[in-house]
């Protein structure tokens, strides 16, 4: 498969993920999950085991494939399970996920990264690959703030010299400041709009 087919897939499979996101979010909105996040959890109360386990199976793909948006899962990792387990069950999956997309990088190099990523994000961050030790600082700030793309830094830090190591503590000290910003940010944000709608 050529590159410019398998980008092309996968921007149809992103396309659809975003629209079901959106369209799940349409739906949680109606049942008033905002407002009253036991409504959400009645919808994956019979699914005590394996939601989440299929929670943290879906964070995993979507850090190597981004299938959904990583903030709208966040938030919903929160929504469904509560603040505490939600936080831990998206920091397992996105943790595996990121070494997983680290591992792929090193081991199948710039053919599979140019299959995942547009050549215009490639573009953009190879050049921190120059340095070494520029590019491992980058990458810890980049990985702590939550703006950053991590899911294509992640792929990108295997084809460095960046021991698996280095790259797990990173991956490990630096996203739970992450994951806190982006649910808390969505769930209340979602919350808010709710009250005001």
């Amino acid at each position: 498969m050529s590159t410019a087919t398998s980008r092309r897939l996968l921007n149809i499979v992103s396309l659809a993920g975003l629209i079901i996101s959106i369209w799940f979010t349409i739906y949680c909105f109606h049942l008033g999950v905002f407002k009253n996040t036991a409504a959400l959890r009645d919808l994956v109360g019979h699914a005590e085991f394996f939601g989440p386990l299929l929670f943290i199976a879906l964070q995993i793909v979507q850090v190597v494939i981004p299938i959904i948006p990583g903030g709208i899962s966040l938030a919903a990792g929160v929504l469904i399970f509560g603040p505490v387990e939600g936080f831990v069950y998206n920091y397992i999956g996105i943790v595996i996920g990121s070494l997983i997309a680290f591992s792929l990088g090193r081991r199948f190099g710039k053919p599979l990264i140019h299959h995942l990523i547009s050549q215009k994000t490639y573009a953009r961050y190879i050049g921190w690959l120059d340095n070494q030790n520029r590019f491992t600082k980058l990458f810890a700030i980049a990985i702590f703030l939550p703006v950053a793309p991590d899911d294509v830094l992640c792929l990108l830090a295997g084809l460095t010299k960046m021991s698996f190591k280095t790259f797990t503590m990173i991956i490990l000290l630096g996203k739970p400041a992450t994951i806190l910003a982006y649910s808390y940010a969505l769930v209340y944000g979602g919350m808010f709009l709710s009250h005001i709608i």
